[in-house]
């Protein structure tokens, strides 16, 4: 029986438990984006366009670094939530002390990686020479909080396996304030520009690890965690890399697209900096929204194939990707309408930066609902226990894609809308891939489930 905050997907409705379990995962990711988007405004505004280009030009890049650990989190993920549809109480355990064990070895390495190479990699990206410094000063000060934020993403998976998304909503609406309030304090009071938001943001970093924390260790669950028990389970590791690193390859290759993308970008200007992350600020709200079902999806998927039941799996495919894309179209267009006002509250006297941020906003906006069939069907894969294949797609059909685009096909129309387009095509080249993987691995999937 599902205790209060728990929700078990193998039984009652599918689309209520979906929409049950994505509603506060996305709350919690919109609170999120706010708070990183009030660090955005506090420095466009109050610190200048500079100082925004030198945050904006490091996101790809850190999430190039964090997204291979922070990816192993959804081994953690699929790893509880079928031991949580099999019942298997001692294995939960056994998981959720590895998980967080793993958590901070994880965030200490990459700390440590984004410390010695952030400099160096901003420059082989081309970051203009009049940012480059303040923004290698925000990546350092940022990655200091990486451990906590991977103590906090694992921490919240175990969480969200066994369907509790409502208290990593809670602990993000907290720290969310603190956040802010320190942006303000530390920007407007002390002139900190940069540095002021980073420090904000890894104070807040710490605050949601030592509540996760105090989640996981005050809980009555089986998976309540006691520090004495915390280690590194050869097994338990095992099982949680073989979903959890190719999500992590999965992550870092898309970000690698991205930071790809970035370098493009670069080749703009500074204005064009500031535009673009505006506008990547604005869709991020939209993409966190379609996210939470394909978070939802693997998780139903991955209870269920535990549960050996097989007709929700289908139905949990079919209602998770119809979920997505209605979310993914009424955001996208509201977006797309309301795109000058939205990026005016980022953007302060800078009509090239708006331009820019108003053509990425408007092709992406009404096509953004493919990303999310997209993540869905790699959350499909990944509930099934197949996660090397979502890898693969990514490694050839987005990054790939991507790198081909920017080096080969945008020097003949060497435009900021050109070099949007390669984001939605790379999408229904993904899409196309899954579909394929899961007609191939379908039969043999199912047969191994009731053989377990």
């Amino acid at each position: 029986m599902a205790r209060k905050y728990e929700i078990d997907m193998t039984q009652g409705s599918i689309l209520r438990n979906l929409v049950v379990f994505a509603i506060p995962l996305m709350l919690s990711s919109i609170l999120q984006l706010l708070y990183n988007a009030a660090d955005t405004v506090v420095v466009g505004r109050w610190a200048g366009t500079e100082a925004l280009s030198s945050v904006g030009a490091t996101g790809s890049l850190s999430g190039l670094i964090t997204n291979l650990f922070i990816g192993f989190s959804v081994g953690t993920s699929v790893a509880v939530s079928k031991k949580y549809g099999a019942g298997d109480i001692y294995g939960l355990k056994k998981i959720a002390h590895t998980s967080v064990a793993l958590s901070i070895v994880a965030g200490l390495v990459a700390m440590c990686v984004g410390l010695i190479f952030c400099k160096p990699l901003l420059l082989l990206m081309g970051t203009p020479e009049d940012i480059v410094n303040s923004a290698a000063l925000y990546m350092r000060i940022i990655f200091i909080g990486v451990p906590a934020s991977l103590v906090y993403n694992f921490g919240a998976a175990v969480l969200r396996a066994v369907g509790d998304t409502r208290r990593p909503l809670y602990i993000l609406a907290i720290t969310g304030v603190v956040n802010v309030v320190l942006n303000l304090i530390l920007v407007i009071g002390f002139h900190m520009s940069v540095a002021g938001v980073a420090i904000a943001t890894i104070v807040a970093n710490y605050l949601s690890a030592a509540a996760i924390m105090y989640s996981l260790m005050y809980s009555d669950a089986p998976y309540r965690i006691n520090l004495r028990n915390l280690s590194l389970n050869k097994e338990e590791i095992k099982e949680i890399m073989s979903v959890g690193l190719p999500a992590g390859i999965q992550s870092s290759v898309f970000a690698l697209g991205n930071t790809v993308v970035q370098s493009a970008v670069n080749s703009f200007g500074t204005a064009a900096i500031a535009g673009n992350t505006a506008a990547g600020s604005i869709e991020g709200f939209i993409y966190v929204s379609m996210n939470a079902f394909y978070q939802a999806a693997m998780t139903s998927v991955g209870q269920n194939y535990g549960a050996k039941e097989e007709k929700r799996i289908y139905k949990t495919i079919k209602i998770a990707i119809l979920c997505s894309s209605v979310v993914g179209l009424l955001l996208g267009g509201l977006t797309v309408i309301f795109s000058p006002q939205l990026l005016s509250i980022y953007i302060v006297n800078s009509p090239e930066a708006l331009k820019v941020g108003i053509i990425r906003t408007a092709l992406i906006g009404c096509l953004y609902f493919l990303c999310g069939i997209m993540d869905v069907l790699s959350g499909v894969l990944r509930g099934l226990g197949h996660s090397k294949a979502p890898a693969f797609c990514s490694v050839f059909g987005a990054c790939g894609f991507r790198l081909l685009w920017v080096f080969v096909i945008l020097p003949f129309n060497h435009t900021p809308f050109f070099l949007y387009l390669c984001w939605p095509i790379s999408w229904v080249v993904v899409i196309c891939m899954h579909i394929t993987t899961f007609m191939i691995v379908r039969k043999k999937t199912m047969q191994r489930m009731y053989q377990m």
